[in-house]
């Protein structure tokens, strides 16, 4: 029982990040040249983001229900393994086992799997919200200073003003909470997390991160130009 509630649950969060995913697709996939077919992506856009945001919070609150009343927690699933060096490599075998992506890669349509950054590493993990997150408590906890004045950091705004890291969650279209009362924008596609990760460990200079996915068993690790390398899917 508890094994069906959480893959519904995990199935719920990825539906809400394929529909993120497809609106990308669909205006990229659209003629920004021909004038009228602009229009119609512009009118059609609009229509399918009140949708999508009306189907996110519903599924939201859906989530949360089914989480408080049976207790099963999406997190759960997560093999965060132990800190003990034994700990450390069993995760590392597993994440051996896949392959190594970059944050320079596109992420559509694809699922997480896990991550390397520097000495920590995780797996199992099933959404690229969760992925996110896990990425945030790793960062806070290295430097809490620093991450707690993200929301004051003008490169985590959006081009039309919008915040993607607040003390507000009402200032958010899908708030997570972290902690020290920071609160991130989670109703993103997967490209837009993946960049929201690339500035996060740019801007705390990381140097060592690896990605992994479940398309093939070959390991392989990408550095990047500020010294970040990362690890997930």
């Amino acid at each position: 029982m508890t094994t069906r509630i959480r893959s519904i649950l995990e199935q719920l969060e990825q539906t809400r990040e394929d529909l993120l995913a497809l609106s990308d697709d669909i205006w990229l996939s659209i003629d920004h040249n021909d004038s009228q077919a602009l229009e119609d992506g512009v009118a059609f856009k609009k229509q399918y983001n009140a949708k999508v945001a009306a189907f996110d919070k519903l599924a939201g609150e859906l989530s949360a229900l089914v989480q408080q009343f049976t207790a099963v927690k999406l997190d759960d699933g997560t093999s965060e393994g132990d800190r003990s060096a034994r700990g450390r490599e069993r995760t590392n075998r597993d994440l051996d086992q896949y392959q190594a992506h970059g944050l320079d890669e596109d992420f559509t349509f694809k699922r997480p799997y896990g991550f390397r950054l520097e000495e920590e590493a995780q797996s199992d993990i099933k959404t690229w919200r969760r992925l996110y997150e896990l990425i945030c408590l790793s960062l806070q906890k290295r430097d809490p200073g620093r991450f707690s004045r993200l929301p004051d950091d003008p490169r985590f705004t959006t081009r039309r003003g919008n915040p993607v890291f607040s003390r507000d969650p009402l200032a958010l279209r899908s708030a997570m909470p972290l902690p020290g009362g920071i609160y991130a924008e989670v109703n993103l596609s997967a490209n837009h997390l993946r960049d929201q990760m690339k500035l996060l460990l740019m801007k705390s200079t990381f140097r060592s991160g690896t990605s992994y996915s479940k398309d093939s068993r070959q390991d392989q690790t990408r550095d990047y130009c500020l010294g970040q390398v990362f690890a997930v899917f």
